[in-house]
């Protein structure tokens, strides 16, 4: 089951790295909430996969690539969080996972990085196919190089699923209780921890009167979640049909003719 179960993970990594890099150049299926819920569909679990798919996207939201920063690979993270959290079951799996999550991103993205010179010494080669005007050529052999450049990470995800997930098993199993308990608080602090970084990033005097509300509908009304997101939803629509109509207004304030200017009549304006 493990060594299927890697198999598939692995595939999983290949079509949407390949299809989301080399083909729609989009970038947006690679995020946690795209790959987790396929990962969970492959492995027999979609609902955990979907639980983690949106808690992953909270840890890694305002991760980025900044200029020569390498940021955790969130698709592999994803993935392997999610197989392990489905294969070794048990309670406190997904929170484990998510805890994971972050660390396994981490290697990824510097194995990544490792293959990215191989890659950067083709460049020589991709100017002189393009110097021969062969447009299909070029399409194919790129077709090609895409996918072999996804071999090596989705050859860690194999292995790390097909024959880690019994190591990591027997290591959860021999933990003490509050090593567990850890893992477990851990895991439900990253969903905190990366609404903080993406909050860090936008945050202004603007935009901190919501702050406080969400925080006193949530504790003090004793809101769910989903209840917030409708009235923060309310309240986005307002803001933006003001602006609208501000810039509507501006608009067409804009577009219509200064008025036209007549010669004074001193005597008729005496009288």
């Amino acid at each position: 089951m493990s060594i299927q179960a890697g198999f598939l993970c692995a595939l999983v990594y290949v079509l949407v790295y390949a299809i989301d890099y080399y083909f729609l150049s989009w970038q947006c299926l690679i995020r946690p909430i795209v790959v987790a819920p396929l990962t969970g569909l492959v492995l027999g679990d979609l609902g955990t996969g979907i639980v983690m798919g949106a808690s992953l996207e909270a840890i890694f939201m305002g991760i980025s690539a900044v200029g020569g920063s390498i940021p955790s690979d969130c698709l592999s993270g994803a993935i392997i969080a999610v197989a392990y959290a489905i294969l070794v079951g048990g309670d406190g799996a997904v929170e484990t996972g998510l805890a994971l999550a972050m660390t396994i991103g981490t290697i990824m993205a510097s194995i990544n990085s490792m293959c990215m010179a191989a890659w950067g010494a083709l460049a020589a080669y991709w100017e002189r196919l393009a110097a021969e005007c062969k447009p299909k050529k070029f399409y194919i052999i790129n077709v090609i190089v895409a996918i072999i450049a996804t071999l090596p990470a989705a050859a860690v995800i194999f292995a790390g699923v097909s024959f880690g997930v019994e190591s990591l098993q027997n290591a959860l199993n021999a933990c003490p209780a509050w090593v567990m308990t850890g893992l477990s608080t851990a895991g439900s602090m990253m969903t905190a921890v990366g609404f903080g970084i993406l909050l860090s990033q936008i945050w202004s005097a603007d935009i901190a009167v919501f702050f406080f509300v969400g925080f006193v509908l949530t504790k003090s009304l004793g809101l769910s979640s989903l209840g917030v997101a409708v009235i923060a939803a309310g309240v986005a629509l307002l803001y933006f049909f003001i602006e609208k109509d501000i810039v509507s207004h501006k608009g067409s304030s804009a577009a219509e003719p200064a008025p036209e200017l007549k010669p004074a009549n001193t005597e008729e304006d005496f009288f």
